[in-house]
């Protein structure tokens, strides 16, 4: 695990500015091949190994590719909330973008790396904006979570 995160207080001309960024990254070690860890991922329309997410408007068999838009419904909070591909490497990277409220940037990145131990899987969590830290405190049980349980449902999926 790896926390970064930075605040700023700015004194300008219009007044005091807050600027609010931090970024996470979580690691766990799966059994499971990459091949699966990847359909895994990329199944917009399966996120039930996702603690923050409910369900998804995408449909059955729809795969991740960059600049797909589409929605899905918190745990937290029953509201939908837009997400934007940005960019996919096949087999190795998958970087989305929540567009959910003003004044709250939230990227997310998993990485999959095969390795001679099993599939390291790597979650990065980026937040910016002001109101940032209220978010954080709201969904970090729930993040630090993410990328086990997609480990685990990726290794039942595997032993079937």
């Amino acid at each position: 695990m790896i926390l970064n995160f930075s605040f700023k207080l700015i004194a300008g001309q219009e007044g005091i500015w807050c600027k609010f960024a931090l970024f996470k990254t979580y690691r766990a070690l799966s059994t499971a091949p990459v091949e699966v860890l990847w359909q895994k991922l990329i199944n917009l329309a399966d996120v039930s190994w996702n603690p923050l997410l409910s369900s998804t408007n995408a449909p059955k068999g729809l795969m991740a590719k960059p600049g797909l838009i589409y929605q899905v419904v918190t745990r937290l909070i029953p509201i939908p909330v837009r997400i934007f591909v940005e960019r996919v490497l096949p087999g190795e990277l998958l970087s989305i973008r929540f567009l959910a409220i003003p004044g709250v940037e939230n990227r997310v990145t998993y990485q999959v790396e095969s390795t001679l131990c099993g599939t390291y899987i790597s979650y990065s969590v980026t937040l910016k904006g002001w109101l940032s830290p209220l978010i954080w405190w709201m969904i970090r049980p729930y993040v630090a979570r993410v990328v086990f349980e997609l480990a685990q449902a990726a290794e039942q999926v595997g032993a079937i």
